[in-house]
């Protein structure tokens, strides 16, 4: 075993122990090693090989040890069998065939200059043609039966005739048999005998005279037919080796059998050439999806750091919905300051800029050119001298053509359009200040954002989006003011929203508050890491120490075991059970079906009851019977040693105990799913590189923070979300080359898009822009028997899926009961009934509940704040109270 052989080996420089021959124990390093080989005794025998170590010692830089293999020792955890497993299975690899050698892998080869390169004997094609041969020798030799051939003649009439076994039968007594039959003698070998070609039937071959078998005389040479030529058939190919699974997932067969379940998608402009039934949103687009998934998980993720009440996705996208000067969404406004309060500190923490933000000095310099050249002074025209020369006149001529050339320039030009009056509104409104002071009343937070994004627009990566967003908010053709911010932002689109909420959550992400928050997270992981190893050992030992008490059990329990119950007794309540249960005894006090009951109606009431108490009275006795009974083979059995009595009890103990370790492993599990907040997991891909979230998976309850305003909600997604592949995935595996695509529907008769398109069905995602989702548990269920787990990516995807499904579905029922209108519809059903004289028709009804609607984002509540702060983000801090002492002086 090669574990076993490299168990007592020692290299140089490796960290050993040491035993002097003092006894004392020492660390050091292996500095050399020195083999040698056996003795050969003055009697002949071998003494086995050892080796020799010089090492050096650990505080003695001057000292240095020689040691056997006896006295040296290693660390057990440095090398264990799970080590050496680990390391070959790092460091080798082989193809998936029978006898394949092992091979090194390519960059440990090539760091060591180890020779990669396979024998030639070694090789799968060498392999088959030596497995080819041995098949083709066993046919060859098959037809034989085992027969010897003596001289080539076998070979010779191998195909003249069948081939018939001797016959062997045992030698009868006193009878002496002719010379033919020699050959049935037991005690002659079978085909030994000197007339094995005379004594059995060879088809044409006549009887041959004499006893040398290979004379044949001169007209039977003459006659003798031909040797028949024996080919030997090709043998076939060896079917190709079975594939190992897991492949990769385009590899696989395409299935055409069963079609992936339909997606459902959020906006109203789904991918080009889906049909989809589902609900759409007229207000979302599709670009605008996945930075609405990306900022909600943003807030939810850190709504400790923005002391924000977690929240559910659909309350998200309905307060970005409704939200407008008629109705006003604290939601919607407590996310705005909350994150806008971490840009910039308060003045009470020194009101400093948290973020790195673009400069405005040149622009503000542009500005100042600006203002100054607009009205440029009409140039002096040159004054005429006394007397014009060739020169001067030149000259003059020169300085005209140049003017005509600036005019003509400048009318080619296009005067630069005004895209927005942000500046103008900015002039007199500094907003770093403002956001200082925490001013978001009165259009101070929609102020505030304008002079962000005007910062922001220097930045090259954001020019577009934050131009796009002054263009809606200041647009150029009204006069600026803070009313005007207010009513715009109030009336904004909802893609501008959601572009607007992604560019201050990116612009968080560098702040210290969320970096010290992920590194406190990492810290508080690694903890609980340590603390899940702890307690996998600790239930590891308790399992091991129940294993062996179980085997004291087992030893113990045939002493212990209290007596089998008589079988006549048994038999006999059994039977009389069986017979009181199927009511096998006549009751003259119940009601006979001919009689008439309407006799006497109360006498029959009066049979009954008594009927009833007797049958209770059976009952009692049959109790007090088996009470009895057991308390008699209580007292007849042996009482259980104490010694079993406490191994009982110590099993229980340890089966506890593991209870109890498993139930602290699976919290400490969900306390790193929450903690785990450096980014967002992804469950897995598919066959077609499509990415499949579940937003619960990491860095937050299941259900959102226990002590929301929304926790009844039960969830916070409530959605698996399909996103589809990135551009290089697509171009490698989907989109591939014409030669490529030839090539995979050579295979498969059809090129991945045809394949994506018969196995997905009629909704699909094509790039990373594009994202549906799957809200219902049977599409889970759809989703699960339509993975092949014979493929890599939904192997993967599919183990993530079944480890959450019970998760998912509970998040995916509780979202459907949320924002459901079962709750109306009973609620609907009940007024009607209460009040069915003043029904109304349904056209009529849908109308009035219509214009009653309540939208679910109003109910949302910032506690966290109010809490911590006493006062949401959008208000002013409190006045400070009153002391006690004035409230005393002025009672």
């Amino acid at each position: 075993m090669i574990y076993e052989e490299f168990k007592a080996d020692y290299y140089p420089g490796e960290a050993v122990t040491i035993q002097l021959a003092t006894g004392e124990r020492l660390t050091g390093i292996v500095r050399d090693k020195a083999r040698l080989g056996s003795k050969v005794l003055p009697d002949g025998t071998l003494t086995q090989p050892y080796s020799r170590y010089s090492t050096s010692i650990d505080g003695r830089p001057d000292e240095e040890a020689v040691v056997d293999s006896e006295h040296i020792f290693r660390d057990r955890k440095i090398f264990t069998k799970s080590v050496l497993r680990s390391f070959i299975k790092k460091t080798v690899t082989r193809e998936a065939w029978n006898g394949a050698p092992w091979l090194v892998k390519h960059d440990v080869a090539a760091q060591y200059h180890i020779d990669t390169r396979v024998p030639p004997h070694l090789r799968y094609d060498n392999k088959l043609l030596e497995r080819k041969q041995q098949q083709a020798q066993k046919r060859a030799l098959q037809p034989t039966n085992g027969s010897h051939d003596v001289n080539g003649a076998n070979g010779a009439f191998h195909n003249l005739g069948p081939t018939r076994l001797p016959e062997l039968k045992p030698a009868p007594k006193n009878h002496k048999l002719p010379r033919t039959h020699q050959h049935d003698h037991p005690a002659v070998p079978i085909g030994r005998s000197p007339n094995v070609f005379l004594d059995q039937d060879h088809g044409l071959l006549p009887p041959v005279p004499g006893d040398n078998p290979f004379h044949f005389p001169v007209p039977f040479r003459q006659s003798a037919p031909p040797p028949v030529a024996f080919t030997q058939p090709e043998p076939p190919p060896p079917p190709p080796p079975l594939p190992k699974y897991p492949i990769e997932d385009l590899q696989l067969p395409p299935r055409d059998d069963y079609v992936r379940p339909s997606l459902k998608f959020l906006c109203h402009d789904p991918p080009e050439g889906v049909v989809d039934s589902g609900a759409q949103n007229e207000k979302i687009q599709m670009k605008s999806v996945g930075p609405l998934l990306e900022t909600w998980d943003t807030l939810n993720v850190y709504c400790e750091i923005f002391k924000l009440d977690s929240f559910t996705f659909d309350d998200f996208v309905q307060a970005l919905e409704v939200t407008n000067k008629d109705t006003p969404c604290e939601l919607f406004t407590e996310i705005h300051c909350a994150v806008l309060k971490q840009i910039v500190s308060s003045e009470a923490d020194g009101g400093k800029l948290l973020v790195n933000l673009p400069e405005l000095d040149d622009e503000e310099e542009d500005e100042e050119d600006q203002s100054t050249s607009p009205t440029p002074e009409p140039e002096p025209e040159p004054k005429p001298t006394g007397r014009a020369t060739r020169s001067s006149l030149a000259k003059l001529e020169a300085e005209r053509l140049r003017v005509e050339a600036e005019a003509a320039e400048k009318e080619k030009t296009p005067e630069i359009t005004v895209k927005h009056r942000a500046p103008e509104l900015l002039i007199d409104f500094n907003w770093i200040e403002e956001l200082k002071k925490r001013n978001f009343q009165d259009g101070g937070w929609e102020m505030i954002m304008v002079g962000l994004l005007h910062q922001l627009s220097k930045n090259p990566r954001q020019t577009v989006a934050c131009e796009e967003l002054l263009a809606a908010l200041v647009p150029p053709d009204e006069e600026p003011s803070v009313e005007l911010i207010r009513d715009q932002y109030s009336a904004l689109d909802f893609g501008l929203r959601i572009s607007a909420l992604q560019i201050l959550c990116m612009l968080t992400m560098e702040t210290k508050a969320i970096r010290g928050y992920m590194d406190d997270c990492a810290e508080t992981m690694t903890g609980y890491r340590k603390e899940k190893i702890e307690w996998q050992r600790n239930r590891k030992q308790a399992i091991e120490d129940l294993r062996a008490l179980n085997e004291q059990r087992k030893l113990l329990l045939p002493d212990n075991m209290p007596p089998s119950p008589p079988v006549d007794l048994a038999e006999a309540a059994k039977t009389n059970g069986d017979a009181k249960a199927s009511g096998s005894y006549d009751s003259p006090e119940e009601p006979s079906e001919d009689g008439n009951d309407s006799d006497d109606d109360g006498r029959a009431r009066r049979s009954l009851r008594r009927g009833g108490d007797r049958a209770a009275e059976r009952q009692r006795k049959r109790e007090e019977q088996e009470r009895k009974r057991e308390a008699e083979l209580a007292a007849k059995a042996p009482k259980q040693s104490k010694q079993f009595v406490k191994l009982l009890k110590d099993i229980r103990k340890k089966e506890d105990y593991v209870k109890t370790c498993e139930d602290e492993i699976a919290v400490i599990d969900n306390d790193l799913r929450e903690a785990d907040c450096g980014r967002t997991r992804v469950l897995g891909k598919d066959r077609f590189w499509n990415r499949y979230y579940w937003f619960e998976r990491n860095g937050m309850p299941y259900a959102g923070l226990p002590n929301s305003s929304t926790a009844h909600a039960g969830y916070a997604n409530g959605s698996i979300w399909v996103q589809g592949p990135d551009d290089i995935e697509r171009e490698g595996y989907i989109d591939l080359a014409a030669q490529h695509q030839d090539e995979y529907k050579a295979k498969f008769k059809m090129t991945v898009p045809q394949r994506k398109k018969m196995e997905e069905g009629r909704t699909s995602v094509f790039n990373a822009r594009q994202w549906g989702y799957y809200s219902e548990p049977s599409q889970l269920d759809s989703l699960l028997n339509w993975l092949d787990t014979r493929g890599f990516n939904e192997l993967k995807l599919r183990k993530e899926l079944l480890l959450y499904k019970d998760k998912i579905v509970a998040n995916m029922e509780n979202r459907a009961q949320y924002i459901g209108s079962q709750v109306e519809m009973s609620n609907a059903t009940e007024s009607d009934k209460k009040d069915e004289a003043k029904r109304m028709s349904t056209r009529t009804k849908v109308q009035a509940v219509s214009e009653t609607t309540h939208f679910r984002c109003l109910d949302w509540t910032n506690t966290m704040a109010i809490d911590e702060l006493g006062h949401l983000h959008s208000e002013p801090p409190p006045p400070p109270k009153p002391r006690k002492g004035g409230r005393r002086s002025r009672g």
